[in-house]
């Protein structure tokens, strides 16, 4: 594995555990799953271990315009999924830590809609677009209106605990 991939599954993994962090910073019980659990990195639940959110958790660096998030962000798993779009700055980075929370049933509406729409259009030339497995969405303002701006999911933890409160 060349450094560059190796970084980046390193930030991808820290960020899962940046995450479970701050959900337990915020009074929840949260395991990172390891990749033993398919669409769960983080799997959180309330104190009494009754209710119970999970997350999938993609990472992006703090300065990019878009974070890629994959087909799978197409696919409604129900109320109880999120996506947790982390900004992760590089070590020594001024840069803040970025956190979107994203609830699975929007990011799969939105992501889907947006990349038929980019399907549909003309490409380089004119010519017909072909499809990916490349989804993406934006998490700044001036990125590509192509991708869908999740700016107003940012911090909103309040969506899990929600879905977690009794």
């Amino acid at each position: 594995m060349n450094s560059s991939a190796r970084d980046k599954s390193h930030r991808g993994n820290a960020s899962q555990f940046f995450v479970a962090g701050e959900l337990c910073r915020r009074g929840y019980a949260a395991v990172v799953t390891l990749g033993n659990t398919p669409n769960t990195d983080v799997l959180c639940s309330n104190r009494d271990g009754t209710r119970f959110a999970h997350i999938q958790v993609k990472t992006f660096v703090p300065g990019n315009k878009t974070c890629s998030v994959g087909k799978k962000a197409e696919r409604p798993y129900g109320e109880r999924f999120f996506w947790v779009i982390a900004g992760i700055p590089t070590p020594g980075s001024e840069r803040p830590f970025r956190y979107y929370i994203v609830p699975c049933n929007e990011m799969a509406k939105n992501v889907f809609d947006r990349h038929q729409a980019w399907l549909s259009s003309p490409g380089k030339n004119g010519h017909q677009r072909k499809d990916s497995s490349v989804r993406a969405v934006a998490v700044e303002n001036n990125a590509s209106p192509t991708f869908w701006n999740i700016s107003e999911y940012e911090n909103r933890w309040d969506l899990i605990d929600k879905v977690l409160s009794d």
